[in-house]
Formats: structure tokens, C-alpha cells, sequence
């Protein structure tokens, strides 16, 4: 019987892992390689905020399961983990409801050799009262659907509006990590783009976005020399940056930080912080953190058992020389670790040593809608070389056509591309429905 491979989540690390495996292990019969889901199709998490703000469709840029592991040999299972057996060597999955509230399939059993955990992370309110209730989040895909959706709804109650006040809106954004720094950019983008196809009694200037951050200045993760300009042009396009404000409570039409101040919001969107999937914490015995991340070792393997491997954000792995951190949770750190899995992975099944994980930073880009992108390239040759403007918007870019040169391979990820291209000279430049 062949070793049997199961990957729990359709994210970017795990459907790269899942591919990259089914191309070798699944195509030549060594392994089973099995990717869970809960959902059918998978977007890019760091395109959310553009879903968000209508400056992408979905639609258009969903990756399915089914196909997916169809072309590159292997198998996917809907599903959410919800329990694990690590004596019997399985994981349980919840039942699938359908919208109808029928169930679709029972909660079922799936068996493994070597379980792989990647389920990511969600946002983290820090149990702020109010957050859960009134915020909108950007962690999938139906949230950020569900964002623009409403931000159109109020643009297109104002277009109906006979009288001549001009009308306003109001967003708030709390944290001003990379997710609330592009939103807030990408935001500004969209009242521009409305307001050029008639949507106009919202006028771009009575947007008011406000980007609200506990610490003391924007992207707090990366270098000072990054979030300098970062916040120079963000107030130059009109977006009010506050620091050094702790959102203390949530209510339905406003946010109240720890310093008395009061920021009145249609629209208040929670970006700080992030946490593991709750079910992790004391799974079946496994070592987790505060925030329900799995401990791993080096190998990427679980402290308490050598057959679990987790890695991404859902996983708290130790960096070798930097005692005390764990690895950032960045996309390029999925990236990485799925490339040593899969090669990990083959070793295992052959019987030999594992290779030990250690994380390489490569820089920071961060996008600011059309208007700019603003970062830095790291490598052994050049060393940190600060990109501001086109050239860092094309780097940015590019982040994305890696990811889809993994997934699709070189000849695909070209044709997408140049659908791209023309389907930008035949449809709107943001999303009107």
C-alpha cells in the first residue's frame, strides 16, 4: 500500500504542497496525496482587500479544487477538520451542509501516514468588546465579497437619492499591517473609479478613511525605512493615519480607543493581529501557543508526534540563531516551507533524515492600489535594496504570477496573463455588481 498523504488546507502553502507532491509522488504511484478544504475554490489571502474594494473579481481569479487536483494527481476532499485520532492515525471531518440546510455529506474518517496542517490563521480582535459584533474582517473570500457588497449598496442608495447634498461615507480600519495599509489605498482607488462611472453623489473626497494603529507607526513588522513613505502617502491621499491609539470598544457606529477618542464609521473594518483556527488549541494532545499555533521543530514535525507536520501561520516554528521568534507569518514563509515539505516528504517515505527549516527573508512589498508600492529586495548579492514606485509595483506583481507559476506551471501562468491584458480593455476597472 502506498504512503498516504493528507493535507489539511487549500491555502497557498498547502494547495502548493498538495500540487507539488501530486506531480511527483501521485503521478509515479509512490504516495496518496489527499488536500482538504471546507470550500471548492481557493483565491490568493493577500488579494482579499482588492475583492474588498472591487479592484478584483473573484470570480475571475478563483483557483477549484476538483480541477486542480484532477490535472496534477491528486485527490480533494471537501470538508473541515474538526478532530483528531493520532493513535489510529486519522482526522475527523464536520458534516457538509448545503444551503438548504440538508447535509451533504455525514462527518466522515480519513486515514493517514503523514498529516500535513495548514490551515492558516484568522484576524485576532484581543476579545476587544464590540469587534466580533459590529467589524467586518477580511479573512475569506465571503467576507471581502460581503465588504464590497455593501460599500456598493451605499454608493448606489446615494445614486438614488434625488435631493443635491452630496452624501459621505465613513470607513475605519484598525490595524495598519499590510492588509489595512493596502485597503485603506485600495479604498481610495475605488471612489475614484465610482465616482468615474456616475456614482457620484459620494464625490472621492467625502470618503473618509480612517486607519487606526496601537503601536506607534504604520507596518510595525517591517522596517522603519518601508513605513516612513508608506504613511507620507497615505495622508496624501487624504487617508487620516492615527498611531498610538488602542481600540478599546466597538459599537455600532463608532470605535473608542483607550485615549478617550471617539472615530464615528459606517463601515469599520477589524485588521489587526492574527490568531490560529480555535480547534487546534489541545488537539488530541498536540503542543500549541497562545494564539493556537501548533510548536513545531525545525523539521516542520509537531513537538509530540512525528507523523503531524504543520506549517504557515497555523504553526509557531522556532528560528534557528534568533532565540525567543518564531518564524513571521508572510506568504514568502509558506512558500518556503511548502518547497522543504515537499522534498521532506520524499525523504520520509524513503527512510531518511529530514531537513531542518530555515527561514530566508526576501523583503517586504506593500501595494498601494494604482497609485504606487512601496518595499524592499533583500538577496546575498545586492543586500536590502529600498523600491518605491513602478518598479516596486511590478515586483509586487510578480508576487502573485510566482504563486500562479506554481500552481499552473509556466505555460498557463503566460496564457493568464495575457487573458488578464485584454480582459482589461472589455470589462469595468472595478467590480459593479
Amino acid at each position: 500500500m502506498s504512503h498516504r498523504i493528507v493535507i489539511v488546507g487549500g491555502g497557498a502553502g498547502g494547495l502548493e504542497l498538495a500540487t507539488r507532491l501530486g506531480r511527483t509522488l501521485g503521478k509515479r504511484g509512490q504516495a496518496k496525496v489527499v488536500l482538504v478544504d471546507a470550500n471548492l475554490t481557493h483565491i490568493w489571502k493577500p488579494l482579499l482587500h482588492e475583492v474588498a474594494a472591487g479592484s478584483l473579481n473573484s470570480s475571475e481569479d478563483e483557483l477549484n479544487y476538483v480541477a486542480q487536483a484532477k490535472w496534477n494527481h491528486f485527490e480533494f476532499q471537501l470538508g473541515r477538520m474538526t478532530g483528531l485520532n493520532r493513535a489510529d492515525r486519522r482526522i475527523t471531518l464536520a458534516a457538509t451542509i448545503d444551503e438548504r440546510g440538508e447535509v451533504l455529506m455525514p462527518e466522515r474518517e480519513l486515514s493517514y501516514d503523514s498529516l500535513v496542517i495548514a490551515v492558516g490563521s484568522t484576524t485576532n480582535d484581543f476579545g476587544t468588546p464590540g469587534a466580533a459584533e459590529h467589524c467586518l474582517f477580511l479573512d475569506t473570500r465571503e467576507q471581502a465579497e460581503r465588504f464590497h457588497r455593501q460599500l456598493l449598496s451605499h454608493y448606489l442608495r446615494a445614486h438614488a437619492n434625488q435631493g443635491d447634498t452630496t452624501e459621505q461615507i465613513s470607513v475605519a480600519i484598525v490595524g495598519a499591517g499590510a492588509t489595512g495599509v493596502e485597503l485603506a489605498a485600495e479604498l481610495h482607488h475605488a471612489a475614484h473609479e465610482l465616482a468615474a462611472y456616475g456614482l457620484d453623489r459620494i464625490r472621492p473626497e467625502n470618503m473618509r478613511i480612517t486607519l487606526i494603529e496601537a503601536g506607534p507607526r504604520v507596518l510595525p513588522a517591517l522596517p522603519e525605512r518601508i513605513g516612513q513613505p508608506v504613511h507620507r502617502t497615505l495622508e496624501k491621499l487624504g487617508v487620516t493615519v492615527l498611531t498610538n491609539a488602542a481600540v478599546s470598544q466597538v459599537t455600532d457606529d463608532a470605535l473608542h480607543t483607550a485615549q478617550g477618542e471617539t472615530i464615528t464609521a459606517s463601515f469599520k473594518v477589524w485588521a489587526a493581529g492574527i490568531r490560529a483556527p480555535g480547534f487546534l488549541k489541545d488537539l488530541d494532545g498536540l503542543e500549541s501557543n497562545r494564539i493556537n499555533q501548533l510548536q513545531v521543530r525545525p523539521t516542520l514535525q509537531t513537538t509530540r508526534d512525528d507523523n503531524i507536520f504543520a506549517f504557515g501561520d497555523c504553526a509557531a516554528c522556532p528560528q534557528p540563531g534568533n532565540e525567543g521568534r518564531n518564524v513571521p507569518p508572510r506568504a514568502q514563509a509558506a512558500h518556503q516551507q511548502a518547497s522543504l515539505l515537499a522534498r521532506s516528504l520524499k525523504l520520509r517515505i524513503a527512510g531518511q533524515p529530514l531537513p531542518e527549516y530555515r527561514y530566508r527573508d526576501y523583503g517586504s512589498l506593500i501595494s498601494l492600489a494604482s497609485f504606487s508600492a512601496v518595499g524592499n529586495l533583500m538577496g546575498n548579492l545586492t543586500g536590502s535594496v529600498m523600491l518605491e514606485g513602478w518598479l516596486a509595483r511590478v515586483f509586487y506583481v510578480s508576487l502573485y504570477r510566482m504563486h500562479q507559476m506554481a500552481l499552473y506551471g509556466p505555460l498557463r501562468t503566460l496564457l493568464l496573463m495575457l487573458s488578464d491584458r485584454i480582459g482589461r480593455s472589455t470589462e469595468p476597472r472595478l467590480k459593479l455588481h
